[in-house]
């Protein structure tokens, strides 16, 4: 089963009506495939393309072809209603492969927005990842004694689904973990994007199962090219003297040493506050509701 969390950001998208398109213009054979229930889950929907702005003009997502976007209010939708999540107001919407509903067996990818400042990247080249992974490693065994105490499930962080890696001309860093739940056969993929601007970081998590890694790792290299910062947003544009610098660097990001706003992933281990959430994604009695004809 997925799992995931929702964490703070603000605002909404913004796009320009004429890249929306209906249900039946993303999906054409959607009546061959959905039944009547899918059809009317889905249909209020704006399947957005071409180059949305997210945030109040924060950054652009310049979607190819391939994808498409849901703004702030379709994302909590899905989200929440078709996919059994407490509603939260924090997304700034979703992405997803072009050839996909939300309803269907896919990877989605949440984004937000973390402004806990500039975050240096000069200690970005320092890192020993293996010695980090064992860090994060125990990070887990200590946090399962508190899951114990309060009968939530444990996690057993396997290792890197895909290693740190960081560019420094785009400030664009992404990772992966594979995590295991307790009792769980299979094993739950946690993939990571994170772009360095100058008030904070833009926030891309995927939510896929760990057997949709080879898709996701395909899409990666395309999903960092066409996210960016705007004009004034952008990390070169920080200005010392008054912005806000993060308190982490590349590595507590990896880490994930800021217990804030750290978006919405694959992963049900959360802190808001000192609590954490086990939530299921999408519920699979809503698949069986929604499905596919003959499928």
């Amino acid at each position: 089963m997925k799992r995931i969390f929702m964490a703070l950001a603000v605002s909404t998208a913004l796009v320009s009506p004429l890249a929306a398109k209906t249900l039946t213009e993303m999906f054409p054979d959607i009546s061959e495939t959905y039944n009547d229930e899918g059809i009317k889950a889905l249909e209020s929907l704006d399947f957005k393309q071409g180059k949305v702005t997210v945030g109040s003009n924060l950054a652009t997502i310049d979607l190819a072809d391939k994808f498409y976007f849901l703004d702030a209010d379709d994302a909590g939708y899905v989200l929440t209603t078709l996919w059994g999540n407490p509603p939260d107001d924090s997304t700034l919407g979703m992405i997803f492969p072009a050839d996909k509903t939300p309803l269907d067996d896919t990877w989605g990818i949440e984004v937000s927005f973390d402004d806990i400042g500039y975050v240096s990247d000069e200690d970005a080249g320092s890192y020993d990842y293996d010695e980090l992974l064992k860090t994060m490693q125990q990070d887990m065994q200590d946090e399962n004694e508190w899951r114990r105490e309060n009968n939530y499930d444990t996690l057993e962080l396997l290792g890197w689904a895909a290693p740190p890696y960081y560019d420094p001309e785009g400030r664009k860093l992404y990772w992966a973990k594979e995590i295991r739940f307790d009792g769980d056969e299979t094993t739950t993929l946690n993939y990571n994007i994170r772009i360095l601007g100058r008030k904070g970081v833009l926030i891309l998590n995927f939510i896929a199962d760990m057997d949709m890694l080879d898709q996701v790792d395909k899409a990666v290299p395309t999903v960092l090219e066409m996210t960016n910062f705007t004009d004034g947003n952008r990390y070169s544009d920080f200005k010392p003297s008054i912005d806000k610098v993060a308190a982490v660097g590349i590595g507590g990001l990896i880490a994930g040493k800021v217990l804030a706003k750290t978006g919405l992933i694959a992963v049900a281990l959360i802190f808001l506050k000192k609590f954490f959430f086990l939530l299921l994604i999408p519920l699979y009695w809503l698949k069986n509701l929604f499905g596919r004809k003959n499928s």
